[in-house]
């Protein structure tokens, strides 16, 4: 982890981190410029109140000069079509500030990434130290559970997680099954609340996997099943309609009664297998299999490559998913939907593109088909992802052009986590009531006191560190 020094650090973190599935892009000169003035704003601002900047930083006043910054930045350049929703009086008013980027709603991540307790790293995997440093194959191993429930649970308003795996040949995965429900266990004793979901990993084009399934759904308490397309044990992947793999896989899970699948598209790993990393097969599984919800974790988006308004030639990105869905004859409140895990995060990087995706997302594919998702703890806490989220407006003039929604209360509450918790079967009264009492709530509430956020991020940020990482991992596929 890389935790930034006291005159560089900020609450809302736009840089070259990476989850481990792409290389890192090199942050463009405009959020070069937007970091440094937003540096120069938060130093400004503290001397204002005369207060230390260290702890102005632990403020929403700073979270808001950030992106009051951004705005800044972005305007002088002509970049219109989207902005983030802050005051210039926010900057020196907290309880505006917090008005302004706080809310009550309820958060559930659809996609999370956790780690193995220090204390059974040298036994789990031999090489790993504890001081952060990538030495093992899965260096998020270093982390902690500690860590993960500060950055998630304390650190963010996220109230649920769901907790995702990675691609791996069965004989080297970096996490398992058996430490992922272990990992649950531990949230759950802070408290009655069932804060953590999990995942049973399936990769049907690898012997066993198909096989398996019963075991994870009978014995671990499975919520999901999650896939990568464009993965496969000898560099091949496969297509969910494929009648050899993606077909027996679906009606597994059909068979097992958990219903929702969720698939990695977009973010390619690379050219081997790239058709597979496309959303091409969405809409004819979810047309075929009506019953099944299909989440698209990523929304099929590439790193690196623009989001404009809908154009159904383009053959790849967000433009492919909705393609795809409507040309199954699906529509709007489909059994298909889109999340925004590492999406979000890199469209916050240009909140025109911000626009068109989340516009054209809600457009096509419906205000309840969109699921928040931050792809954390590889960007450490995802409360920056949240308070940008909760700013984001788009403009009357995108709204008007192009048809996009406003970014309403009601919109964000869905998306944010009305909607995940529609399809896990969520009784959201019932779970917001055990919630309030909880020992995450409870520890929630004093830790608040005193916050020490660290701002920030454990995944690779160069390219040699996503090549290291890739080393460790034998080119598998992501993490």
């Amino acid at each position: 982890m890389r935790i930034e020094d006291d005159q560089s650090r900020l609450p809302i973190k736009i840089d070259s981190t990476s989850n481990g599935e792409y290389a890192p892009l090199r942050l463009p000169k405009i959020n070069v410029l937007g970091n440094s003035l937003a540096r120069e704003t938060i130093s400004r601002c503290a001397v204002r109140l005369n207060v230390q900047r260290r702890r102005f930083l632990h403020t929403a006043c700073a979270a808001a000069a950030t992106l009051f910054s951004f705005n800044s930045v972005n305007s002088a350049a002509g970049r219109q079509g989207g902005s983030f929703a802050v005051s210039e009086e926010s900057l020196l008013d907290n309880e505006l500030a917090m008005q302004e980027l706080g809310g009550n709603e309820f958060i559930f991540d659809a996609q999370g990434h956790y780690v193995v307790p220090p204390s059974l790293v040298r036994t789990l995997k031999p090489g790993c130290r504890n001081d952060h440093r990538l030495l093992s194959r899965d260096y998020m191993r270093c982390l902690g559970a500690d860590a993960f429930i500060k950055d998630v649970f304390l650190d963010s308003d996220t109230d649920m997680m769901m907790f995702s795996f990675v691609p791996s040949l069965r004989s080297e995965e970096p996490l398992t099954i058996a430490e992922a429900a272990a990992t649950r266990e531990i949230v759950e004793r802070m408290g009655r609340h069932h804060r953590l979901l999990i995942h049973g990993r399936v990769n049907p084009n690898q012997a066993g996997d198909l096989e398996s399934m019963d075991e994870l759904a009978e014995r671990w308490g499975i919520s999901a099943w999650k896939c990568y397309t464009q993965w496969g044990p000898h560099g091949r992947g496969f297509f969910l309609d494929d009648p050899i793999t993606g077909i027996p896989f679906i009606e597994n899970a059909v068979r097992l009664g958990i219903r929702n699948i969720c698939i990695h598209k977009g973010i390619p790993f690379g050219k081997r297998s790239y058709e597979h990393s496309l959303c091409t097969d969405i809409g004819r599984v979810a047309a075929r299999f009506p019953n099944v919800n299909f989440l698209v974790y990523h929304s099929g988006y590439i790193p690196g490559r623009a989001e404009g308004p809908y154009d159904p030639t383009r053959g790849e990105g967000v433009d492919e998913l909705i393609r795809s869905v409507l040309d199954a004859g699906l529509g709007r409140h489909s059994n298909v939907y889109a999340e925004l895990g590492t999406t979000w995060r890199l469209l916050m990087r240009d909140p025109v593109e911000a626009a068109h995706c989340l516009g054209k997302l809600v457009k096509y594919l419906g205000e309840d088909n969109v699921l928040y998702g931050s792809d954390s703890v590889w960007y450490g806490s995802p409360q920056d992802q949240i308070q940008a989220f909760r700013a984001f407006q788009i403009s009357a003039e995108f709204q008007e052009r192009f048809g996009y929604p406003a970014m309403t209360k009601l919109l964000r509450a869905k998306i944010f986590g009305l909607n995940a918790a529609r399809v896990y079967g969520i009784e959201l009264p019932e779970v917001l009531q055990r919630a309030r009492g909880d020992a995450v709530a409870s520890a929630r509430e004093e830790y608040r006191n005193a916050p020490v956020p660290h701002f920030g991020t454990y995944g690779p940020r160069t390219r040699r560190e996503f090549i290291d990482l890739m080393k460790r991992q034998g080119n598998n596929g992501a993490s």
